[in-house]
């Protein structure tokens, strides 16, 4: 996965405009309320091109069908608890499926595959242009999970389609309807993806082992505000919390002595508390974050009833390290923060710290 050419990745930023614009605009105004969903297709992107993808796949209702994840999330190989999953029949059965994708569909390429439980992650490399979209190549993967569905678990299958006939859906078996796709734009997205992956059975042993730390908390109250939280919410309760708050135009000595009080104040317990929006404000929580200090960090997105924490986050969060904390709703769209917005965080920050 690593090396992929530079070539490759110069044709994911290439913008494509063969998904119809016209359709989408004049279907747009019937839509209806526009509500957060991770299976939203890339409007003007062309699903035929040469790409890459991550593609997530859930099975209906969450139900763990695919196996179970073993051993314990600190520890590491080659010890034999570390993180992995052992796949059921069925799991197996949709792991060659999609193993085989090349044999059915040339110009697609596997390039790494991770079961879950109740889901599964692909990064698939179409190679070259297709007569048909990606996602059909996904209905017909669809398809063969099914029919491998309904020959390893005939009375789980049976169970799946009454439930389908009383809500009058059409959606598939096995799988929910849909599916969650990302498109690969951007140097080193490749290699995070393959670390998702890899990492993906460690992250769910650390849920399981700290549950209060990964639900996603709706409606925290503290200091007169609300909040969707994830983390560990008893560093509100700290004694001494300091906001970290930096002018962009900070000179390099001033931040080196603001850094330094920070992070002093970190190791003897206070909880630096911002939205890390300056390049100063970044640089603090980022150092204080690799030292393993206490952190509240407010962000602008919210949290999706699944969201949880990405890379060393999981860690920090695991560790009580950290608190996310969200006063707005989600929104699936990539959005410049605005600077009306920033002054709310850093107001919020201060009204947190002072704990009035």
């Amino acid at each position: 996965m690593n090396k992929v050419s530079e070539k490759v990745v110069s044709l994911q930023r290439k913008t494509c405009k063969s998904m119809d614009r016209k359709t989408f605009e004049s279907q747009k105004a019937f839509a209806g309320e526009k509500k957060p969903s991770m299976q939203r297709r890339c409007v003007d992107h062309d699903y035929t091109a040469r790409r890459m993808y991550m593609i997530t796949m859930v099975t209906e209702e969450r139900k763990p069908l695919f196996g179970q994840v073993m051993g314990r999330s600190e520890a590491v190989e080659p010890s034999a608890e570390a993180p992995r999953i052992e796949l059921s029949p069925l799991g197996e059965a949709v792991a060659r499926i999609w193993q085989t994708i090349g044999s059915h569909h040339s110009e697609v390429k596997v390039v790494a595959l991770q079961m879950m439980p109740d889901h599964l992650h692909a990064v698939l490399f179409v190679r070259e242009k297709m007569e048909k979209p990606l996602g059909k190549v996904i209905l017909g993967v669809k398809q063969a999970c099914n029919r491998a569905f309904r020959e390893v678990m005939a009375e789980e299958v049976v169970a799946v389609a009454q439930q389908h006939a009383q809500r009058e859906r059409g959606n598939g078996l096995l799988f929910a309807k849909g599916f969650n796709d990302q498109i690969l734009l951007r140097d080193g997205q490749l290699e995070r993806w393959h670390n998702y992956l890899m990492e993906n059975p460690r992250r769910l042993l650390m849920k399981r082992e700290n549950p209060d730390l990964f639900r996603v908390q709706r409606g925290l109250a503290y200091a007169g505000l609300s909040f969707s939280a994830i983390g560990n919410r008893f560093l509100l309760e700290r004694p001494v919390k300091l906001q970290v708050q930096c002018s962009r135009s900070i000179s390099e000595e001033e931040l080196k002595a603001k850094l330094n009080n920070c992070l002093r104040a970190g190791r003897q317990g206070a909880v630096l508390v911002s939205p890390a929006i300056s390049k100063g404000e970044k640089a603090i929580m980022r150092a204080a974050f690799e030292e393993g200090l206490p952190l509240i960090y407010l962000q602008e997105n919210g949290f999706t009833d699944l969201a949880k924490p990405g890379g060393k986050r999981m860690e920090a969060c695991a560790r009580g390290q950290l608190l996310i904390l969200a006063p707005w709703e989600h929104h699936n769209e990539k959005m410049t923060i605005k600077r009306g917005q920033c002054m709310e965080l850093n107001e919020m920050a201060k009204v947190i710290c002072e704990g009035k």
